[in-house]
């Protein structure tokens, strides 16, 4: 497989490369891959070690997109189990090109004191960051969806005591449906 190459903020450079360079070994001994960083552009270069599975240079690939989307590395890293994925929307696709309303957009997403998050996080097991003109999720996969169709909600004007009552009844169809299995 070829290298693969992404560009991260150069705000989030220190944190995917962390302190002495833990947390990209980190990384690379968990995914067998090398990974190089150019701290003046933000270019990220995966490459896999002695052709290791495709899976795993993608898997370094999205650990560092969630880190360079806001999620600190400890979270990131739960990528590495296969039952989770990440979930990136663009804000922009919703405020357009208006700064005041993308402003207002991600207010929606985090609620007062960060509550609105918080609440979504928690009825749907999974981790939100929100960040730039983005907002990240990750988490098992049917969680993501929900979590995603709880964002969408919010970003198309939902009030949102209507999105904390689909989450409800979402998380109460999961766990009737893990008891059933």
């Amino acid at each position: 497989m070829n290298p693969v190459e992404i560009i991260i903020p150069k705000q989030r450079i220190g944190v995917v490369i962390g302190k002495k360079g833990e947390t990209k070994t980190k990384i690379q001994k968990l995914t067998k891959t090398i990974i190089e960083v150019d701290s003046q552009t933000g270019e990220v270069k995966i490459t896999p070690i002695n052709n290791a599975d495709a899976m795993n240079t993608l898997t370094a690939k999205n650990v560092i997109l969630a880190i360079a989307r806001g999620f600190t590395p400890e979270k990131a890293l739960k990528l590495l189990d296969e039952e989770n994925t990440l979930e990136i929307i663009d804000l922009e696709e919703y405020s357009g090109r208006s700064k005041n309303s993308l402003v207002r957009l991600r207010g929606r997403i985090i609620g007062k004191n960060g509550k609105a998050r918080e609440k979504i996080e928690k009825y749907t097991s999974t981790f939100i960051s929100v960040y730039g003109k983005t907002v990240s999720i990750i988490g098992p996969y049917l969680n993501v969806l929900d979590a995603k169709r709880a964002i969408q909600l919010l970003l198309n004007g939902a009030p949102h005591n209507s999105v904390y009552s689909f989450l409800e009844r979402r998380q109460r169809a999961r766990k009737e449906k893990n008891l059933k299995v």
